[in-house]
């Protein structure tokens, strides 16, 4: 079967960096729903449409296709008080930005007497990254996962 809209799509990945050095990769394939349901990233998505399982690709993303550019507004220095006081570096809170509404985690990176400086960058924002694959398993989707926009079932979401 044909990776197309709405196929679900399993497949086993490695991410690495520029340098190629190991960032992540899968021991059990993941599955997505094919399609623009923003399941992966669309560049991969491009790289797979119309291809099979068995199928291998590696697909170098820039920043922007990949965690995004970093954004040094997304650095910020709130008062201590504003949080618990076992507060440690690389905790993640939720928090939101005042000028978009937006609710994004950010990450403690430094943690002082008086202040606590969190980051709401991805860790790998600002970095290419290169996404290995090999597709393990193509199938139509179920009106359901087309209904929701998600995989349902084994190594999809579950309700």
């Amino acid at each position: 079967m044909q990776i197309t809209k709405n196929t679900v799509v399993s497949l086993s990945y490695r991410l690495t960096n520029a340098q190629g050095e190991l960032i992540e990769e899968t021991d059990q394939p993941i599955s997505y729903l094919h399609g623009g349901y923003h399941g992966i990233f669309p560049g991969v998505e491009k790289a797979l449409d119309g291809k099979q399982a068995g199928f291998q690709c590696d697909v170098k993303l820039e920043p922007e296709d990949a965690f995004g550019e970093y954004e040094a507004s997304l650095v910020r220095v709130e008062p201590r008080n504003l949080f618990p006081p076992n507060v440690k570096v690389g905790m993640q809170f939720e928090g939101g930005s005042e000028q978009s509404g937006e609710t994004r985690v950010y990450t403690v990176t430094d943690v002082a007497d008086d202040k606590i400086v969190v980051d709401g960058n991805h860790p790998l924002a600002g970095q290419g990254v290169v996404f290995s694959c090999v597709v393990t398993e193509v199938r139509s989707a179920s009106s359901e996962e087309v209904t929701h926009g998600h995989v349902h079932g084994p190594h999809g979401h579950h309700h």
